[in-house]
């Protein structure tokens, strides 16, 4: 499987962003996907997830209320809509795909990753 991200850029506070990730490989409709984001000089974190069928997600804690993960099996894609972004929201924006149908927001439990997209919140 491969998966590059795209949507990242530079937004004001406040502002929302919609993070794509499409991906290759005729299995991807059967993968959890997620988004994770790394921020410097911190370790990468878990942003939110989704099973295959979309029919289970989690989110951290951080972005509840403000983010929403979903997917699209026939277009190979899973997104990330984010709202009300904060300063604290500047990162690299990873997707990533865990070949078993269970939400997981352990990193290491996700085989593929894609080359990350720059977000950043400032004014």
């Amino acid at each position: 499987v491969q998966l590059v991200e795209s949507g990242g850029g530079l937004v004001q506070p406040g502002g929302s962003l919609r993070l794509s990730c499409a991906a290759s490989g005729r299995t991807f409709s059967t993968y959890t996907m997620g988004w994770f984001r790394q921020a410097p000089g911190k370790e990468r974190e878990f942003v939110a997830a989704i099973t295959w069928r979309g029919g289970s997600t989690n989110y951290a804690e951080s972005v509840k209320g403000r983010f929403t993960i979903s997917r699209d099996n026939a277009k190979n894609t899973v997104y990330l809509q984010m709202n009300s972004l904060k300063p604290e929201d500047t990162a690299v924006y990873y997707c990533a795909a865990h070949k078993l149908p269970l939400i997981t927001i352990v990193t290491r439990n996700y085989e593929y990753w894609g080359q990350g997209t720059q977000v950043t919140v400032s004014s």
